[in-house]
């Protein structure tokens, strides 16, 4: 079974183009339509998964539009996977051997 993700409309940029954005996996992308389309993406996140969204943002349409959608299109009931958890940050030892090899953690004087 594919995990379908619902992409949320963020805002419309300067450029024309629409910021969409995965609440789930943190996915971020800009699309820009017709008549020159073109898809950036920002941040990659859960690349496996399948992501959907309304078409147009201002009809104030909920999950269950991107649910019909992911149902049209034969990708199943949309899913939300929690994001796995950030690596824990380094101990006293750890930054003191990053700031010996010269490497300034979290932007702090190295010791």
């Amino acid at each position: 079974m594919r995990v379908i993700h619902e992409m949320k409309f963020v805002a419309r940029l300067s450029s024309g183009a629409d910021e969409w954005s995965c609440p789930a996996c943190g996915r971020r992308v800009t699309l820009r339509r017709l008549p020159e389309p073109e898809l950036s993406v920002l941040d990659p996140g859960d690349e496996s998964a399948v992501h959907v969204g309304v078409i147009e943002p201002d009809t104030g349409a909920d999950a269950g539009s991107a649910a019909a959608a992911a149902e049209k299109y034969g990708l199943g009931p949309v899913q939300n996977v929690p994001r796995p958890p950030s690596p824990p940050a380094p101990d006293a030892d750890d930054r003191r051997w990053l700031a010996e090899i010269g490497i300034d953690w979290d932007g702090g004087a190295a010791a």
